[in-house]
């Protein structure tokens, strides 16, 4: 799904701050994020048109093409799971870097000041356009594309009844700590996916209590105390042990050169062990878990959330896990962390992600993020319909859909991203600036 990004020129003010926050020789981070916005495309378009071909869908009867590429494809390429897990590690990634760059408290202070304001000024309009359009008018097509076509994987957007009801849940999404998609802001957006953002920020100030010690504190030690800290997160079932994960791989690629150690291999007695094969095995390991329970025994696919604590359940092992919420995972995150030591590792894989369209993309994700679903659940379905009111087949009335909607999300995005998001970087250095006056 590839598309030319314009070539329009930024403002001088903008295009400085759209990149003041990240190390040129990190670029690569924003190109991973770029395939990860194409994924997350893929996942809100097919778990829209056609769900059975995703993983972990409620619909489980479809034509046979569609559950074949539900046991294939979807399980690496449009994982719901696997997407958000990835997108709150690699947030926690990048999220650190201006201050382990420059460990000064100027820039740590400027930077958790400014998150919320660059977070919540997009959210914001995203939310609004989103509540204009699906409470200001009637859903009823969404209901009757959802019986048509069979759909029981997804909903039409809750209608924002009040005023109260709209601030309220624009104001929730940045206090709740959990039962994320059961939040109404969460109920009200299309797709259900905006839940993500609250994980995002709240997990935003793991990070920044966390990276604080890292300029006053040994190596050694540091390490040992955050894989603890991983370790005690994972036992209470919290997405801490994804960030804490995330600000472990930032701080060794700066401060430990993980890449140079990491080629080098481990020296036992006289030789030295590679370490791609270790990275390997975690991938696989991830990989072969995730079919397993996708495609093969989906009965036991939340096994694994049983052996934590049950932090907010009771007392002993969590057997009263709620599947509906977005869950850390184990096989996700042997997936996601073997990625990115191999990432981190090789200066192949970091030319391919610094390319252009993939670093315009990363640049765009929050843009995408907000305004796809918009999109997708008013001109995809009202196309669709009409199409299928014409005789068109379900096949190629989907074909036709994709095919419309991905240069209109990529314009969309575009316009938002120039209009909104930019301007949100600015307004957020422009607000801490004077600040400090």
């Amino acid at each position: 799904m590839q598309f030319q990004l314009p070539s329009i020129p930024l403002p001088s003010r903008f295009s400085s701050m759209s990149s003041s926050s990240t190390i040129p020789s990190q670029n690569y981070l924003i190109g991973l994020r770029g395939l990860l916005a194409i994924q997350c495309f893929l996942f809100t378009f097919f778990q829209l048109f056609l769900p059975t071909s995703v993983a972990d869908s409620s619909n489980e009867d479809g034509r046979l093409y569609q559950k074949l590429i539900r046991k294939t494809l979807s399980v690496l390429f449009w994982n719901e799971s696997l997407i958000y897990s990835f997108i709150i590690l690699l947030s926690a990634r990048t999220l650190c870097l201006p201050y382990l760059h420059n460990p000064d408290r100027t820039i740590c202070s400027s930077s958790i000041f400014r998150r919320a304001l660059r977070l919540w000024l997009p959210t914001f309009v995203g939310f609004s356009l989103s509540v204009a359009a699906f409470s200001t008018t009637s859903t009823d097509y969404i209901e009757t594309f959802l019986h048509t076509t069979g759909n029981v994987s997804t909903t039409a957007p809750l209608r924002m009844r009040t005023f109260l009801v709209y601030f309220n849940s624009q104001f929730d999404m940045f206090w709740v700590t959990k039962h994320y998609t059961s939040q109404a802001a969460n109920l009200a957006f299309p797709s259900g996916t905006i839940w993500l953002i609250s994980v995002i920020f709240q997990q935003s100030y793991t990070v920044y209590m966390t990276m604080i010690t890292i300029p006053y504190t040994r190596t050694s030690w540091r390490v040992k105390a955050f894989i603890v800290f991983i370790l005690t997160a994972w036992w209470v079932q919290s997405w801490a042990w994804y960030s804490v994960t995330g600000l472990l791989l930032a701080d060794a690629t700066l401060n430990m050169d993980l890449q140079f150690k990491s080629r080098s291999g481990i020296r036992v007695g006289r030789y030295r062990v590679p370490m791609w094969p270790i990275y390997g095995v975690l991938v696989f390991t991830g990989v072969l878990l995730q079919y397993l329970f996708i495609a093969w025994r989906p009965e036991f696919r939340h096994k694994e959330l049983q052996g934590h604590t049950g932090l907010y359940t009771s007392g002993s092992l969590n057997s009263g896990v709620d599947t509906e919420q977005p869950q850390a995972r184990d096989d996700n995150y042997l997936v996601i962390l073997g990625t990115m030591l191999f990432v981190e590792t090789y200066d192949v894989l970091q030319r391919v992600l610094r390319n252009r369209v993939l670093v315009g993309l990363g640049k765009r994700s929050f843009s995408i993020f907000l305004a796809q679903p918009i999109l997708l659940y008013t001109a995809g379905i009202k196309l669709y319909m009409h199409m299928h009111a014409s005789g068109i087949s379900h096949e190629m009335a989907t074909f036709v859909c994709f095919i419309v909607c991905v240069p209109l999300v990529g314009l969309a995005a575009e316009v938002f991203y120039r209009v909104i998001d930019l301007p949100s970087i600015a307004a957020a250095k422009e607000t801490w600036a004077w600040l400090k006056r």
